[in-house]
């Protein structure tokens, strides 16, 4: 494994590079999660094929927080600066909840940086939120005292008090609103062959996981027009805050997704 720090927009972005190989693989992790806690069971299986590539956000883990929210916007600029600095001109990219959401931003805005997208656990749409997601906005630092979150900010953060963890916890809460509200013609525009994967009980809708699916293209009798490009992944037995705990089922639709050729056209007849 290697690290660094990389000098992006006034951060000191922490980053790691796992493995060698192929097209290298961005890992961009969620709110109050951070390249150990979101990915570290999934690391070590991803980087036995290719080079894996994972960062932690503006004031998560051990990159610095600075005077600016949390949004999309922003943190997509972050990415771009990391890719700027380590050289690289084209990346996979599987984002959870807050990084689906960068994802997201990615494939949609700038489709040249992405050969493949992975975006897990996030709308595109505000329709596709639960009402509970609000409480987002409401969370105290007491709320996850005595959770790995708190422990492994206490543990890695540049500002490790509770103060600056409250800090975090105030932007994440207002983060949505920095999120881009995409359209539907938006979304059909995404030509980044692109994998969603959603929870069975996650904190966005089944049916908008659905809508976005077919809005890529998907949802077709597939024995006659032939594959989409395109994949829909319903996670069973999961939630949002544990959307990654199925390590081995993640490994092998992510490797298989990544891996795969273009579907061919049916075979007339």
């Amino acid at each position: 494994m290697k690290t660094g720090y990389a000098p992006v927009n006034g951060l000191e972005m922490y980053y790691e590079i796992h493995g060698e190989g192929g097209t290298p693989l961005l890992l961009l992790h969620g709110g109050l999660f951070n390249i150990d806690l979101q990915f570290g069971e999934l690391i070590p299986k991803l980087a036995e094929t290719r080079q894996v590539i994972a960062t932690d956000f503006q004031a998560h883990g051990r990159t610095n927080d600075i005077d600016r929210l949390l949004t999309c916007p922003g943190l997509a600029s972050d990415v771009m600066g990391l890719l700027e600095h380590l050289g690289l001109e084209q990346v996979d990219v599987f984002g959870f909840s807050v990084g689906a959401g960068v994802a997201q931003h990615l494939a949609i805005v700038h489709p040249e940086l992405i050969r493949k997208a992975i975006i897990s656990s996030a709308s595109f749409q505000k329709e596709g939120d639960r009402p509970e997601n609000a409480a987002v906005g409401e969370m105290k630092v007491e709320m996850i005292a005595g959770t790995p979150m708190e422990a492994d900010y206490l543990a890695k953060s540049p500002h490790p008090d509770v103060e600056h963890l409250q800090a975090l916890l105030d932007k994440l809460g207002t983060f949505n609103q920095g999120v881009p509200e995409w359209t539907d013609e938006q979304i059909k525009s995404i030509s980044v062959p692109t994998l969603l994967t959603v929870g069975d009980n996650d904190g966005f809708k089944l049916e908008h996981a659905v809508k976005v699916y077919q809005l890529l293209g998907g949802d077709v009798n597939a024995d006659f027009v032939g594959l989409p490009v395109n994949q829909l992944a319903v996670i069973p037995g999961s939630t949002h805050f544990f959307g990654l705990a199925r390590t081995e089922l993640f490994r092998e639709l992510v490797t298989g997704f990544l891996d795969a050729p273009e579907p061919e056209p049916p075979v007339a007849g």
